[in-house]
């Protein structure tokens, strides 16, 4: 068995969703690995890793305006403020999602749906540099 891991910097630009499915995929086409499983891991605690659709970008949408009704940014609900209103609100939503996914590899690709892409979730208001750690296990 295989192991091969690289970390990719995904620049954010504020509340928004990155699709980075090319970019892991690349990275499971240079390990080389033909069957296994692809581990992805997202270093930040304000910002999530999510698979999602990938062919209408109104589910983007919806999920963003849900979310903000859910843990709402309104500068008065939480104690924790000290990187600003957004700060607790996007810890709260990374809380709700996740920072890491596994996909099956098979023929050196990613076992993806038909629909579904890979994308960092940034929670908060500015561009951010988010580390991505990608994890290849497999022959």
């Amino acid at each position: 068995m295989t192991h091969y891991q690289q970390q990719i910097k995904i620049k954010t630009t504020g509340k928004s969703f990155s699709r980075i499915t090319s970019k892991v995929q690349a990275v499971v086409a240079e390990s080389g690995i033909k069957i296994g499983l692809c581990s992805i891991f997202l270093r930040h605690t304000s910002a999530s890793l999510l698979i999602q659709e990938n062919a209408d970008p109104d589910v983007l949408v919806d999920l963003a305006n849900f979310f903000a009704k859910l843990v709402p940014e309104d500068g008065k609900s939480y104690i924790h403020s000290a990187e600003g209103p957004d700060d607790m609100p996007a810890h709260i939503r990374t809380a709700l999602t996740k920072t890491s996914e596994q996909i099956p590899i098979a023929n050196g690709r990613l076992l993806l749906g038909t629909w579904q892409g890979i994308y960092v979730w940034e929670h908060r208001r500015h561009n951010h540099y988010r580390e991505v750690v990608i994890h290849i296990t497999g022959d």
